[in-house]
């Protein structure tokens, strides 16, 4: 009897052992799972939620990843001495929580630390991208379909291997900011987690852009996250509609303005003398009465346009007038 109970657990251990796991399970099996469901909220909570983020478009933003796309063909080309293609898909802002959860598991995160902004960036690869690029660079055999994901994690190989590709990203991407404003991205740390990859929190808006990498037949997709904050301190050269914008920068109407300001009539007065005195000893004052003043040929003179300094001149004669001769002009001139 319990002989042949041995044997019908030992076929169940056996058809167990067979049996294959769906990604749920291997997500589970890994930590990866989905968090256990919350209460609904409701209220003031509910209704903040349910309000679509709002964000500032940056046109300039297109044309860096417009120039990723072309340049990372090339690199990646070099880099896997094979026929790669980049196509850009999209890009898109959203919050950074919401990307985090619709990221597909597992996946590899590449940390940049941006010392000119003081702040990170993010790209992220999925397992096809990866493994794709494993087998590229390990001679491995070409096959139009994806790679079967094994729940094992990812080896140390693997790892070294898509850091490499993501330090060409990483360079190629500043390389396409170098139009818009001298940077540069350093990797700083790979992640397996999403949850140890946060550069944000999870309400912070940072703009997403989805790239599809095609070596031959095989391939993946990988996203470079910018949060807002990273961008800021570029924030007005990307809102710029064409590389070289300059808003409220109208040059005919600063010609215009030069020419019509150069004709305008104005009275330049010459200060000759001035002095500080009493009001008890300009009452007394009566017309036909002589102020003497303690000049003489060469003595300073101010020039005054509306009681604003202009320039300095020196006190003289020519032809039976007097005259001054201007020394300096501009309004840093003294007394």
């Amino acid at each position: 009897m319990m002989d042949g109970t041995n044997v019908a657990m030992g076929d169940v251990i056996e058809s167990a052992a067979d049996a294959e796991l769906d990604q749920s399970e291997i997500d589970k099996l890994f930590g990866f799972e989905a968090p256990p469901p919350v209460a609904a909220e409701s209220g003031v909570q509910a209704l903040l939620q349910a309000v679509p983020s709002s964000h500032e478009r940056l046109p300039m933003l297109d044309v860096v990843f417009d120039r990723l796309t072309r340049s990372l063909s090339t690199a990646l080309r070099n880099f896997t001495l094979d026929n790669t293609e980049v196509v850009l898909e999209s890009v898109a802002s959203q919050r950074f929580g919401d990307f985090i959860g619709d990221l597909p598991l597992p996946c590899l995160l590449a940390i940049a630390r941006v010392d000119a902004w003081d702040n990170f960036a993010l790209v992220a690869s999925n397992s096809n991208l990866i493994y794709s690029i494993v087998d590229c660079l390990l001679g491995g055999r070409r096959s139009a379909s994806a790679s079967r994901i094994d729940g094992r994690p990812f080896t140390t190989i693997e790892v070294n291997l898509v850091s490499q590709m993501k330090e060409v990203i990483l360079a190629e991407l500043g390389a396409a900011f170098t139009p818009v404003t001298p940077v540069s991205f350093k990797l700083d740390r790979m992640e397996s987690s999403p949850r140890f990859a946060t550069i944000a929190r999870d309400t912070n808006i940072v703009s997403v852009a989805q790239l599809r990498v095609q070596i031959d037949d095989r391939g993946g997709r990988f996203w470079v996250v910018l949060p807002h904050a990273t961008l800021e301190p570029v924030r007005d050269r990307l809102l710029q509609r064409f590389i070289g914008e300059k808003f409220g920068h109208d040059l005919q109407w600063e010609e215009s303005l030069r020419r019509e300001g150069a004709a305008l009539p104005m009275t330049v007065e010459a200060v000759i003398e001035s002095a500080s005195v009493p009001l008890s000893a300009i009452t007394p004052l009566e017309p036909g009465q002589v102020l003497p003043l303690r000049l003489h040929a060469g003595s300073p003179v101010a020039l005054e346009v509306s009681g604003v300094r202009v320039g300095a001149g020196r006190l003289g004669r020519a032809n039976d007038h007097v005259a001054i001769r201007v020394d300096r002009l501009g309004r840093e001139t003294e007394r």
